[in-house]
């Protein structure tokens, strides 16, 4: 007997549509077969991690009920008995400790329709001001950038399909052959077409490989590269000077500030050639068309914010943007991350891109949510500024809903400790995670096979996600979850939904007006189309495919320069700890692992974490290829597997994201804040190296029996 599910998949921002057949046999497990569904951004095409998706989803592991810990150990119990427990507790820490002890912590990869109710709940049935959520890590500097340069942020201003149309394509702290590789193509067949491209990344990842420079940067530099880029631009007179007097602003000051610098300074600080950094200059501003790229290898810095502008900044110099073949991308890394920051579950923010601090749009939303305006509360704090409230105990009772913080937070020894001090920890998942592990009442949550909804897209696509499979055991939706809290809390009424259609109905009213303007779109369309860009205010239009075609977001129409002052990155090397250590991913892990370490398949692609070095480096350090390795910061370790590659700078380790306890690189990640979007500092940590001796191994074994 054969069934099949039509889906997408659940992990890059991509969000590649796919078959799932099964094939059930009467005298052995089922088997199943992945194909790839024709979708306009992945072209039909699926990578490794998309192929095996479905495995995590099947897997053995998968929570089936919810558990309370009762002396140390989890038992099963009923869902009725579990809300009545999450109602109490929450109720009980509320009275005695105020509405804000209670606090929200959310996740890139829930639904648009999840990510909504999870905001709503936090103001409407807790009347908290502290919800946010991993995204924060993800797009909060590009975010920022975006809506102070241009008055909006989406991910790409224009569609994939233009990066074939592009002459020159600067790549800036992404390696999309790894993170989502069924987009390699585009920039595969814009290379065919004679594009020339710019790649920025301390390593040589599969990426740059295909640059025609590669800028092999210091970490934690990006932005005086950025200024120096523009400098030259500015000093060959390859600006476009109608583009920056008719559509933007603040031009004068940017260019007073990179006159004044020197190349040669900004070469000695970013570790770049300065012939480099004049040819790359040169190729894009010379070039008639060209995009700009930046992932987190720019953003998460103390400085991430000024660096995305800086690069914005040589965009609009030039006048590459609002036509085809030019435009800017950040190129979102979790499924829903682009979804997930415009429908309410940010900190500072309301459906549509509403600001909760703007009494009009307050106005305006809780007309929609049946409240009054004065008792939604005010703006929270940061995903980390979260996690330092619990470890003061500000915040006593947390509700985390698809995200693992204590691996995926920088500083994490310091966020596991916080979140040991909570009076109750409620976690939502798929698995037991690691924070799953430290809570009091974890929630057995559907999987992407399992729960219909729409997710917005890295290009602002917003796509329907079919869920059809039956939940395993008593799974429920996210959404569903909070709903039935709600319900426990005297809520209810505002939190009627039976389906995730009426959420997006409601959601669609919410963001009506709002920046990101999803009115135009309903399942209907989305069935029917396949995938509705937005803004998209008018159930009979199109969606906006390319922005800022006649003006820009702000209220003069006009897009914004500013100086973007550089500085030394936010730790750098002493004595004691004497080299750089940054980090990213790798092509068959997601995240913090919890989904893609229940993968078989992809497990046996990478068993364990490792640490690339330079064989030069390793060899100053007596470390062999393949030899356990204690890498120290000023905040903690982690024991990782070294792996030598010429392809890193000699002065730089790069570490993998996706495996907690002792192989977790966020035990010694920064958690210095950029102080305009609050994303911490983790590509830049300073650290020392020494290969594990025989009574560390000794310990390290003794530790895990």
């Amino acid at each position: 007997m054969q069934a099949s599910f039509d889906t997408q998949c659940p992990f890059c921002s991509v969000q590649c549509k796919m078959r799932v057949i099964e094939e059930k046999h009467t005298d052995r497990r089922p088997t199943y077969k992945i194909e790839g569904l024709p979708n306009a951004a992945s072209q039909g095409r699926l990578c490794v991690k998309g192929i095996n998706a479905y495995q995590h989803a099947l897997s053995r592991d998968r929570l089936r009920k919810p558990l309370l810990k009762t002396d140390g150990e989890f038992r099963e119990i009923s869902w009725e008995a579990a809300l009545d427990v999450i109602a109490d507790r929450f109720s009980a820490t509320q009275a005695e400790h105020g509405a804000d002890a209670v606090g929200l912590y959310g996740g890139g990869s829930l639904t648009n329709e999840s990510a909504y109710a999870l905001g709503k709940f936090a103001r409407v049935a807790l009347k908290t001001r502290y919800v946010d959520y991993n995204g924060r890590f993800c797009m909060s500097a590009a975010a920022s950038a975006g809506v102070k340069t241009f008055g909006l942020d989406r991910g790409l201003t224009n569609p994939l399909s233009e990066v074939t149309q592009a002459e020159c394509i600067v790549l800036a702290g992404t390696n999309i052959a790894d993170c989502q590789p069924t987009l390699m193509p585009y920039f595969t067949k814009a290379k065919e077409n004679g594009a020339f491209f710019i790649v920025i990344d301390p390593r040589t990842t599969k990426t740059a490989e295909m640059a025609d420079i590669h800028l092999k940067v210091k970490p934690g530099t990006d932005l005086a590269l950025a200024n120096g880029l523009l400098k030259v631009v500015v000093e060959e007179k390859l600006t476009n000077p109608s583009f920056i007097a008719s559509r933007t602003s603040g031009f004068e000051d940017v260019l007073s500030y990179v006159s004044s610098l020197e190349l040669s300074d900004i070469a000695s600080l970013t570790g770049v050639d300065e012939a480099d950094i004049r040819r790359a200059a040169r190729a894009f501003g010379r070039a008639a068309s060209g995009m700009v790229f930046t992932a987190r290898g720019v953003e998460q810095h103390r400085d991430g914010h000024m660096a995305v502008r800086a690069f914005l900044n040589l965009i609009l110099a030039t006048g590459k943007i609002g036509k085809p073949g030019c435009g800017y991308g950040a190129v979102t890394g979790q499924g829903n991350g682009q979804g997930g920051r415009e429908h309410g579950q940010k900190a500072d923010q309301l459906p549509g891109y509403r600001l909760i601090e703007n009494a009009e749009d307050r106005a305006y939303v809780a007309s929609v949510w049946g409240v009054d305006p004065a008792d939604l509360p005010g703006k929270g704090v940061s995903a980390y500024e979260m996690m330092e409230l619990v470890h003061k105990r500000d915040i006593r009772a947390l509700l985390v809903m698809s995200s693992n913080p204590v691996v995926s937070n920088p500083n994490a020894d310091f966020v596991e400790e916080g979140l040991r001090r909570l009076d109750f920890l409620v976690v939502a998942d798929l698995f037991l995670s690691e924070t799953a592990l430290m809570a009091d009442l974890v929630l057995p949550a559907t999987a992407f096979l399992e729960n219909e909804g729409t997710l917005t897209n890295l290009e602002g696509r917003v796509l329907l996600r079919g869920g059809d499979r039956p939940a395993p055991g008593e799974a429920r939706h996210d959404w569903r979850i909070l709903s039935d809290l709600a319900a426990r809390l005297g809520k209810g009424a505002y939190f009627p939904y039976t389906t995730a259609e009426q959420i997006f109905e409601e959601l669609r009213l919410a963001s009506k007006g709002g920046a990101a303007d999803y009115y135009g779109i309903t399942y209907e369309r989305l069935r029917r189309e396949g995938g509705v860009y937005w803004p998209c205010p008018d159930p009979e239009g199109p969606g906006t495919a390319r922005l800022f075609e006649r003006k820009f977001a702000h209220p003069d129409g006009k897009a914004a320069f500013a100086k973007a002052v550089h500085d030394v990155p936010g730790e750098t090397e002493d004595e004691a700890y004497p080299l750089v250590m940054t980090n990213g991913r790798m092509l068959s892990h997601y995240l913090t692992g919890v989904q893609t370490r229940r993968s078989p398949t992809l497990l046996a692609r990478e068993l364990e974490n490792v640490m690339e070095i330079h064989p030069r480096t390793a060899e100053r350090y007596r470390i062999g290829d393949g030899e356990l390795v204690r890498v120290v910061s000023r905040r903690g370790s982690m024991i990782v597997r070294s792996r030598l590659t010429a392809d890193i700078r000699e002065d730089t380790v790069f570490v993998p994201m996706h495996w907690g306890g002792v192989q977790n690189v966020n035990n010694a990640t920064n958690p210095l804040l950029d102080p305009f979007c609050k994303m911490p500092d983790f590509k830049t940590s300073a650290v020392r190296i020494r290969s594990l001796n025989a009574a560390d191994l000794a310990a390290l074994a003794a530790s895990e029996a």
